[in-house]
Order: C-alpha cells, then structure tokens, then sequence
C-alpha cells in the first residue's frame, strides 16, 4: 500500500441487494437506498478526493459468506484507491478470495471473537492486511450482523491480539451506527488509549466536528474515520473532512 495519511476518511458503501444502502443501528429492517450502481458511487467517492473506501456485505454479515460479491469486484475494478471490505468473512477461502479480486485489507469481526486462531493466523499470512471489528452494543461486543450481543467487554477481546500483526481494530458504537447522533468520542479514545493497535472510529458521524475531534486524536492510536450518512444526507462535505484530516 502507498503512503497512509495521518488520519483517514473513510466513506462507506454498505451493500444490500446490490444496492448502496445505510441500516439505522444496523438493524436490515431499517434501511435507506442510496443508489443501485455501487461501482458509480465509489467513483463519486474518488473524484471528491478518497483513496480510501471502507466496503461492507450487509448480506454477508448474517448469511456468514459473500453475497454481494458481483458488487464488491465493480467497486474495486472501479476505484483507483484502497478498499477495505468486512461482512461474511469467516473462513481463509473468504479471505484469500478477496485479496485476489484485489482488495487491500479485510475485515473480520464475528469470526475474531469465535474463533481468534483464524485471524491470527490470517494476519500472520497477510501482513498489514487483516482489519478486526470491533462492535460494540453497551460495551459488549456484537456478533452475527450485530444481532447477537456477547458477554466479552469491548477492551478484553481487543486485547487478544495485541501481538497478532493484525493493521487496525475498526470499533463501531452500534447503537450511534446510521443515526447521526455523533461518534461516542470517549469511547473510541479510551479502547485507543488501551491497546497498541490503530483505531478506526465508526458510528454516528454527524458532521465535520466529528472528523475534527477524532483527527486531534491521532495522537492518541485513532488511525481514521468511518463515515457513511452524513456523507450521502449532505451534511458532511468529503473534500472538507479529507482536508480536515490532511491537516491533523
């Protein structure tokens, strides 16, 4: 991968049916349409400025593989940039098939907390390439599309692999995810402050404050940003919060 800024902006195409969608605390039964050609939407995404798309099979989150595959190969044949991808990947097959469509990192979440092997032995395989999520529902962690909530606390399962070579931990406040009710900042910053992996904030990004905040956080592990409503609601400029966070 080229150069990593100091503070990413992530827009994000979730995938639904093929579709460009956004879930109101992940719940499916919740979901706004965007648009039904993901390929053109990341080109937006690019011509705005981002070299960076974070990519995700809502489908796939709860079937446990790929479901949106046709959609993900056009978003990566069509953007110039990085994508990372989460949703469904459990298994090394899931894994080495999406570096090969060309993907550059994956992210793996209901199968870090079932069976953390796998992804220690992935991100031993892929250098800098595996993603854990990290989502949390009143600080436990969330499994199975967010539909399940864990006993585990949030910090514990991160800890696990704190040695792992894992690049990132993308945490989500699930119950913030779609509802513009801002990023739980102190969360973010207090798993950063814990572990020694960079962390991607996710959930709730309202406006430019959020991209501000977070980007002064750096400091302290906060790799980037997630960003996917405000963004498609108009009420995040891209080309704003990409500055915003060159200049952090």
């Amino acid at each position: 991968m080229s150069e990593i800024p100091p503070f990413i902006v992530f827009p994000a195409i979730d995938l639904k049916g093929g579709q460009v969608v956004r879930l109101a605390e992940g719940d499916m039964d919740r979901a706004t349409v965007y648009g039904d050609d993901p390929a053109a939407q990341a080109l937006i995404w690019a011509e705005q400025g981002s070299d960076f798309l974070h990519v995700v099979d809502l489908d796939g989150s709860f079937a446990g593989h790929a479901v949106n595959g046709a959609a993900i190969a056009s978003i990566v044949e069509a953007f110039p940039g990085h994508v990372q991808l989460g949703g469904g990947i459990r298994d090394p097959q899931a894994v080495q098939g999406w570096f090969a469509v060309g993907v550059s990192r994956v992210v793996i979440g209901t199968a870090a907390l079932k069976n953390p092997q796998f992804v220690k032995d992935m991100a031993a395989e892929y250098p800098g390439g595996i993603v854990v999520a990290v989502d949390a529902r009143d600080g436990m962690i969330a499994t199975d599309g967010w539909a399940e909530k864990s006993d585990m606390p949030v910090v514990d399962l991160a800890r696990r692999f704190e040695d792992a070579g894992v690049a990132s931990l993308l945490f989500t406040d699930v119950g913030r995810d779609g509802l513009l009710k801002g990023v739980n900042i102190d969360a973010t910053v207090e798993l950063a402050r814990a572990v020694d992996i960079p962390v991607i904030a996710s959930g709730g990004v309202a406006d430019i404050s959020d991209i501000r905040v977070l980007s002064l956080h750096a400091v302290d592990g906060i790799e980037g940003v997630v960003t996917g409503r405000a963004l498609y609601d108009g009420r995040l400029d891209l080309r704003a919060a990409i500055a915003v966070a060159n200049a952090a």
